[in-house]
């Protein structure tokens, strides 16, 4: 096994799974427990239980998915009760949090100050909550709300992003990141607002805000290794970086921490392959590896070449 960390936690191995798909209740959590995954991600919760956005609301298309679940989660004291249930399993345990105000996700990364979790990953990137933006478009919000949670957490937090296309707001959200030293961050999240059409039907393919939906899968890769890529240059090295997007192989571990990540999160295809891609894509990555000579995680990291 290939170890490595994230925000000073050790991993057995650089792979697990991120926040939504099949981790919403104390069984799925069981599950992924028992499973090859490095860590175990809870849903990302809000301070309330939700049901989310109506049914139809996941779809697997052909090179990915689309989603606009709205956040279906058990509300936060619930995860906080699972929380000491999933530590006989000897894994670092991710809390994620999505609270719908300030006020919520303040009240939320305090009370997990006292429970047993290892990182807190707050979302500053859901695209599919009906009438909310994701913050991580608003630097100014963002630097705001970073500042009063980074003041209060006494664990090791990152943020989840949304992706980024333009340079300027690449190094705009860097600045606030290394000003507010968070410990990691995580991306992409889906790719917001995207349209898939049953040409059969004529219709969407989900029921949610009229059709439109997070993108994810092989659809997004591209854009998620490069938001790890840009963040990689313009971040504190304190920073470790978890990429997320389209990973379905060893070969796409390899590519996202040549591009500078130091761990990764599977969503699609831990939805489409359930808990058996964990095991298939380490072992995967461990054969690409020693094919090409490489002992640690830190041999590759960031080592991309340019022409």
């Amino acid at each position: 096994m290939l170890k490595t960390t994230v925000a000073g936690i050790e991993l057995e191995h650089p792979i697990f799974n991120a926040a939504g798909p099949l981790d919403a209740t104390l069984e799925e959590l069981t599950v992924l427990g028992e499973s090859h995954a490095a860590a175990i991600t809870m849903k990302s919760c809000t301070l309330e239980a939700r049901e989310g956005n109506p049914e139809p609301r996941y779809q697997d298309i052909p090179h990915g998915s689309l989603n606009s679940m709205g956040l279906p989660n058990l509300g936060y004291k619930k995860y906080i009760a699972f929380a000491p249930l999933l530590k006989k399993y000897n894994k670092p345990i991710i809390a994620s949090v999505s609270g719908l105000s300030l006020e919520d996700n303040l009240t939320i990364i305090q009370a997990l100050n006292d429970a047993p979790v290892d990182l807190i990953e707050f979302n500053l990137s859901c695209p599919n909550v009906i009438g909310k933006p994701q913050m991580g478009y608003d630097p100014e919000q963002t630097d705001d709300v970073l500042g009063k949670i980074m003041h209060i957490t006494k664990k090791p937090l990152g943020v989840k992003l949304p992706p980024y296309f333009d340079f300027v707001h690449f190094e705009q959200i860097a600045a606030i990141l290394n000003r507010n030293n968070v410990r990691f961050v995580t991306c992409i999240n889906a790719i917001g607002n995207a349209l898939v059409i049953d040409p059969e039907k004529e219709q969407v393919i989900i029921r949610p805000k009229n059709g439109f939906g997070g993108l994810g899968g092989a659809y997004v890769k591209p854009t998620a290794l490069a938001n790890v890529r840009k963040f990689s240059e313009l971040l504190n090295p304190t920073i470790d970086i978890v990429g997320v997007g389209g990973i379905s192989s060893g070969t796409d571990v390899f590519e996202f921490i040549l591009a500078g990540a130091t761990a990764v999160q599977i969503g699609t295809t831990f939805m489409k392959e359930k808990h058996g891609c964990f095991e298939r894509i380490e072992r995967e990555f461990n054969e690409l590896m020693a094919k090409k000579g490489y002992e640690t995680i830190e041999d590759v990291k960031g080592n991309l070449k340019t022409l």
